[in-house]
């Protein structure tokens, strides 16, 4: 009979503690140097090295945790490809936690970030999230069943993706939270649904305030309306909060951000254009160019279906109509021109569509910031944050 591998005498050793060869090249210099550090308990080479690593290794992790711990900690709930993460981020923040179900928001969001989101946010429990201070969620529009039944807003709001972030701001109790919707969730139900959200988070300890802003007004070519709505812990005492409606920048025309030269690859097909996209002289769809000085419709999820209600198409291509480009949809959505899209261009199209305008983000991002900063819940000494 087998003993097994067990430490102690007469057994063998556990096989990931055997050493093995490394091999290490370093200077004549280096090696006097680690040579003459008085290390009497670590006289050879290898035992100094050994040693050395071994130290260095656990203060890089200390330097690593201090690091975190000095910086605002948020979680990307409903994440996507990260839009709404990409205006939060800067030196001072450090990502603690993410999710995200449909696999090819996955996909992107971990080549951009280098980080894969966990899955489905209800099969995950609230006290395996690491602790935090922001909680940012682009929840669907979704109905409360419940209404009108005289119910707790816990029980009214279950059954809803909205629940689950509910669940975790109540648990969790971070500083400040920012939720972003579609301007539909303050009327459907006849407003009902919207007033159930408002009071469930202030009934969780939170100032609330709320504001439908258009991506029109921060720099970006696209009339894109969200509703955000931003809360923060009582006990920090911000009774005032202006959701500012501009970041100041002047308005961009579609124009401006068409690429110079046509892509290949996007072009509609001249039956398409006769037989569905022009078959009434009605003004649509919406057409432009390089000369065009207009902010064009909201990017939708469903653009690679060519709609003629809602899509806006370009002057080109060898039909002469094409799609926007990958390209033209990062600029209109405020994404850097190198954010990396590794899924199909359907999935591309779906991905803008139902991401956030990052530069509206980024100026409500900024203001929150700072209202925290000026808390004191968060030692300034400890922060520098520059806009």
């Amino acid at each position: 009979m087998h003993g097994g591998y067990r430490e102690g005498p007469g057994r063998k050793s556990l096989n990931n503690l055997k050493k093995k060869n490394r091999n290490i090249y370093i200077t004549d210099d280096f090696y006097n140097e680690i040579m003459s550090i008085d290390m009497k308990e670590h006289k050879s080479f290898s035992e100094r090295c050994r040693y050395l690593l071994k130290e260095g290794l656990l203060n890089y992790k200390k330097e690593s945790d201090d690091i975190v711990s000095n910086k605002l900690k948020l979680i990307d709930l409903f994440a996507g490809i990260g839009g709404i993460r990409k205006g939060f981020e800067d030196s001072n923040t450090a990502f603690v936690f993410s999710s995200e179900w449909d696999k090819f928001a996955q996909k992107t969001y971990e080549e951009n970030y280098g980080e894969k989101p966990e899955g489905d946010i209800t099969q995950i429990n609230a006290e395996d999230i690491p602790e935090h201070d922001i909680v940012l969620a682009g929840f669907p529009c979704q109905p409360f069943s419940s209404i009108g039944k005289r119910q707790g807003f816990e029980h009214v709001t279950q059954g809803t993706l909205f629940y689950d972030v509910l669940r975790i701001i109540r648990y969790h109790e971070p500083k400040a939270f920012l939720l972003e919707n579609v301007p539909g969730l303050l009327t459907i139900q006849n407003g009902e649904t919207f007033d159930v959200i408002i009071e469930a988070l202030k009934e969780s300890g939170y100032t609330v305030f709320y504001k439908v802003l258009d991506a029109q007004n921060f720099g970006l070519p696209q009339i894109r309306k969200r509703v955000i709505i931003i809360g923060f812990r009582d006990d920090l005492g911000i009774n005032n909060f202006e959701i500012s409606e501009s970041n100041g920048n002047k308005k961009a025309v579609i124009g401006d951000l068409l690429e110079e030269t046509d892509p290949a690859g996007y072009s509609i097909s001249e039956h398409l254009q006769e037989k569905y996209l022009f078959k009434k002289d009605d003004g649509r769809p919406q057409i432009v160019n390089k000369d065009s000085k207009i902010q064009v419709k909201t990017l939708v999820s469903t653009y690679h279906k060519i709609q003629r209600l809602t899509g806006t198409f370009v002057e080109g291509g060898e039909t002469g109509l094409r799609l926007l480009s990958e390209l033209e949809c990062k600029r209109i959505m405020g994404f850097p021109d190198n954010f990396l899209i590794p899924v199909s261009r359907t999935q591309m199209y779906r991905q803008f569509g139902n991401s956030v305008a990052v530069p509206m983000i980024k100026s409500v991002a900024d203001e929150m910031k700072k209202e925290i900063y000026k808390s004191n819940q968060i030692s300034l000494k400890q922060l520098t944050f520059t806009i």
